[in-house]
Order: C-alpha cells, then structure tokens, then sequence
C-alpha cells in the first residue's frame, strides 16, 4: 500500500513557522501514548478484542438475510466507511453482494424507518444498536421502535439484537443498557475513553467491518503505519498528519472551506466520516474551517465549475487510487464511433487517474490550494491508515487552533433541547 502525500502546490508563507507550532502537539501524542491516557493512541496494537468482534459478526451475519445498524454520527459513519470498502453502499455494486444485506440507518426519518420496519423480513434480520452514552435519542426511538416491531412479529428479539454502549460500572444512566437487557439482549461494551467520531477502530466500526469480511486485524495495522512517525520522534516536516495540520491551520484565515475529494466510489462515505470528524472537532470558539464533501469524477459536473470560478476560499484535498489499467478495456472501433478516439485501447480507469490528476492540477493553475494523497491499493490497510491519519490530523489541527478536539458542547445543548421540545408534545 502505498499513501503518498504532495502538497508542493499549497504552501502559504508562513507554513513552515506554524508547522513548528505541531512541536508540542507531537510530544503531547507520545506522552498520552505512553501513559495510556489517549485510548485511541493504542487501539492500532490492540489484539485482544478481535476474537470476540469476529465472534459477535458472525452471530449477525449467519443466517441472515439483513442486518441493520442504528447509530448515528460516529455511530454509524465509521461503520459505514468501512462496509463501503467491502463494496456495500457502492452505486451499481452494493445490490449484488452476497447476503447478508447490510443497512445503516443513522438519521431519524419516519417515513424510510416505517418502510424498512414494513418491507425487511424480520424473521431474518438481524439488528445492532450503537450508541456510547446509552442516551442518544433518535437512535433509541428507533430500536424501540425495532423491538416493537420485532415483538408484533412474535419473534424473540433476544436473539436478533445486538447493543454497543457504554459499561455500566461508568455509574451513568443509560437509557439504551436498560432497554436492551429488559429483553436479555447481548451488549458490547464501548470503551467510555474513545468518543464516537474517533470510535472506527474500535468494536463501532470493526463490528461492521467484520459483519462485511474485511480483515479487521488489517484495518488496524495500516493505522499503525499513520501513528509510527509520531512515536519515532520525527521532526513535524516528516510526520504527514502535521504538515496536513498545519497547512490547513495557516490556510484558515483566507481558505475556510476544506474540500475532500476522493476519486473512488469506496471513498464517497469516507468524506462524509472526515466532514464530521473535523468539523464537530474544530467548529468551536468561532474557530476552525467548514469541511465539504465531493466525489469524483461525478462532482467535476456539478461543484467544479464553483471551485475554479467561485470564491478562492477553499483548500482542496485530492484522493486519488491507482487506477491505471483497470475495469473494462474500450473498444477501439466503438470509440472511433463516438467520436473519441483517444479513448482506443484504454481501460476505464485510465480516464479516471487521467481526471484526478486533471482536476488537481487546474485547481492549482487557477490559483487553488491544492494537495493530493495517492493511494496505491484501497485496500483494509489503506483505508485504516487514511483513517488514523486524518484523526491524527485533526487532533493537531486542534492544538495549533486552541481547542478542544474531543467534545461537542453545542450538539449537547441542541439535544437536550429537541428533548424538552418532545415531552412538551410542541
């Protein structure tokens, strides 16, 4: 695998001086991986748990036509990234899987939730709700609304539920524990110190992961590859999550919007997963840059055109993966026929690198900030290595800003308003 960061096309001036600033933030990482007080920092190395993830995959997958994830936010989009590389969710792709079918459901809608509930034979189905406080309320309406179902059915929903939460010796309420073992339904527990949007290289995201086939063990190791210029004591211009930091952070000021554009229909949830990431970290104190989410080469018909001609307020991230030479091979008679004899003998990944690194590069002529991360093989060790990566990035990204990475004041204000909203029936 390989992940090659360029950025030669993006350097403000003062780079370098807020590239130095990581400093800190590189020794405070490899304290808190030393004295164990950043979780996430040791998942990477962790072995133990993966025996019993495969095992409650399999518990899932075995006889089952669906199997269907509650959760939202970090609940949900790590879990979705990752059954996105097994091919789940891919336009045109994701229908012609082996069974089980696999469905994230993470936003609260009652129209899709009343059509799943109708149309999935629950007989067959199977279903794992995700939250880490227990107390999250669209993800508890809907496995109460799950077991409901389940029970009209006359089915024992003992044995088709799974939950992930928090353990009870935390001594909090939660709301989700109670539910599920009123009905002796079997709990993962989340680990209290790993919070939901970092939680992908946890039981959150590997369960799914292991429910699709990844080699989860794999998805691991590759974040291992993005933390070992941390812990190796390399200078802020080797370590790769420091100079995204920091280009991101010296950029703020006059590029405030940050694009993430993968060139891969794997990578469509991974953007959304990084959207959340950042902005739930960073969006704080009037601080931090808008993340937005684009596809290629699809959204080269749609965003393009704004971010050549529009506002020059936009740092562009490329993700490109090697393409060349592969899909299927156009006939050189049939492109002669359409008017597009270039197109003779090429194979249809050849147009997509050909794109990827064209969209790049005219960003960059018109006065874009552009870097690009290739990806030699998106593979589970790819995809865990870009994962780490962009947490790393965003966690020094915080310190240089001044902020806390790792809570979200402002969506806690707004549930418990939508809750008080619902008890007062409007």
């Amino acid at each position: 695998m390989t992940l090659k960061q360029s950025i030669e096309r993006a350097r403000p001036q003062d780079f370098n001086a807020v590239l130095a600033r990581t400093q800190p933030a590189l020794a405070r990482l490899r304290e808190r991986h030393a004295d164990g007080s950043l979780a996430l920092l040791r998942l990477p190395d962790k072995r133990n748990d993966i025996a019993t993830i495969l095992g409650y995959g399999t518990l899932l997958r075995e006889g089952a036509t669906d199997v269907v994830f509650l959760g939202t936010g970090g609940s949900s989009l790590g879990g979705q990234t990752l059954a996105q590389l097994a091919g789940h969710a891919v336009p045109g792709v994701g229908a012609l899987r082996d069974p089980p079918r696999v469905h994230f459901i993470d936003n609260l809608d009652p129209e899709t939730f009343a059509t799943l509930l109708r149309r999935l034979p629950l007989n067959t189905s199977r279903f794992a709700v995700i939250s880490k406080s227990g107390g999250t309320g669209e993800t508890l309406m809907q496995a109460i609304a799950a077991l409901d179902a389940v029970k009209a059915a006359g089915l024992d929903p003992h044995d088709r539920f799974l939950g992930i939460t928090e353990p009870a010796s935390t001594g909090r309420a939660n709301g989700l524990r109670d539910l599920l073992a009123a009905h002796k339904i079997a709990m993962m527990d989340h680990d209290p110190s790993v919070g939901g949007r970092y939680s992908v290289l946890t039981n959150v995201g590997l369960l799914p992961a292991a429910v699709c086939g990844l080699d989860i063990g794999a998805i691991r190791t590759g974040a291992g590859k993005a933390l070992a210029p941390v812990f190796t004591g390399l200078p802020p211009s080797d370590v790769p999550a420091a100079v995204g930091a920091a280009l991101a952070v010296a950029l703020a000021p006059a590029k405030p919007i940050s694009v993430m554009m993968g060139y891969a229909d794997r990578l469509e949830r991974f953007s959304r997963w990084y959207v959340q990431l950042w902005a739930e970290s960073l969006g704080k104190d009037g601080k931090g840059t808008t993340p937005l989410a684009a596809l290629g080469p699809v959204d080269q018909h749609s965003q393009l055109q704004l971010f050549i001609a529009g506002p020059r307020d936009k740092l562009f991230t490329i993700l490109t993966v090697e393409s060349a030479g592969r899909g299927p091979r156009i006939d050189p008679d049939l492109a002669r026929r359409a008017g597009e004899a270039g197109f003779a003998g090429k194979t249809m990944g050849d147009l997509v690198a050909a794109q990827g690194r064209a969209t790049a590069e005219t960003l960059a002529r018109n006065g874009c900030p552009v870097r690009t991360i290739e990806i030699g093989r998106l593979d589970e060790a790819a995809m865990g290595e870009l994962l780490m990566h962009f947490m790393l990035e965003t966690i020094i990204a915080a310190h240089l800003l001044g902020v806390d990475p790792f809570d979200q004041p402002a969506v806690e204000e707004g549930k418990m308003l939508a809750k008080r909203y619902l008890a007062g029936a409007f």
